[in-house]
């Protein structure tokens, strides 16, 4: 993962706001903030494509070999070799048979799924097809996802007690939250910690 973003020449990144979809030079899922509660944000998300692959192990070496099958499929792993953007944010998510189970060890092997938001000018018909059949596509409809956004390392300790305190605001705020985290990293692995943005989501339970 460092060496495909160090050939890209990808450094850190302005800590600009996601809503105006793009985070630095990179585009984003669009969302307005419909309220805020403390650290995290209820954000309304446009509907958008992401691409997919689904990876068994511990977290991190998932998302790190997630993040380069992806990678490899936008920068040429396709019909026709065809270049796709990069985008922002990589996102990562436990992959469960049942969504709604609390994840309590985040750093446990399993399957997880790692993604990258598609540009918005490709539509799931004009994207170039992969050559590695682990990549697929999501249409990801118009939600809502309460969201907290934190700096620093992205440690699996850290992102358990985020996870946790994320939990525990939607409980006494009385926001139902359904299925597992997201975890959302915007930086390269080169940016100091303290200018590094990550977050994590949960989608918010309609009716809530």
């Amino acid at each position: 993962m460092k060496r495909i973003l160090a050939a890209l020449g990808i450094g850190a990144a302005t800590m600009a706001a996601a809503d105006d979809g793009y985070y630095g030079k990179y585009e984003t899922p669009r969302y307005e903030v419909v309220a805020e509660y403390g650290a995290a944000e209820l954000r309304s998300y446009a509907p958008h494509l992401l691409a997919v692959v689904a990876v068994r192990g511990d977290r991190r070496g998932a998302l790190n070999q997630g993040f380069r099958t992806l990678a490899g499929y936008i920068f040429g792993g396709n019909a026709g070799g065809a270049s796709v953007a990069m985008t922002s944010p990589v996102t990562q998510a436990p992959a469960q048979i049942d969504r709604a189970a609390p994840v309590t060890q985040i750093g446990e092997d399993g399957v997880w799924e790692v993604t990258f938001m598609m540009p918005s000018d490709f539509t799931r018909d004009t994207l170039p097809a992969p050559n590695n059949d682990a990549v697929r596509f999501v249409e990801v409809p118009a939600r809502q996802m309460l969201v907290a956004t934190f700096s620093g390392r992205s440690t699996d300790r850290i992102l358990t007690a985020q996870t946790d305190a994320l939990r525990r605001l939607a409980d006494e705020a009385g926001i139902g939250l359904t299925g597992a985290p997201t975890f959302m990293f915007y930086d390269d692995p080169f940016t100091l910690p303290g200018n590094r943005r990550n977050e994590v989501g949960f989608e918010v339970r309609s009716g809530t």
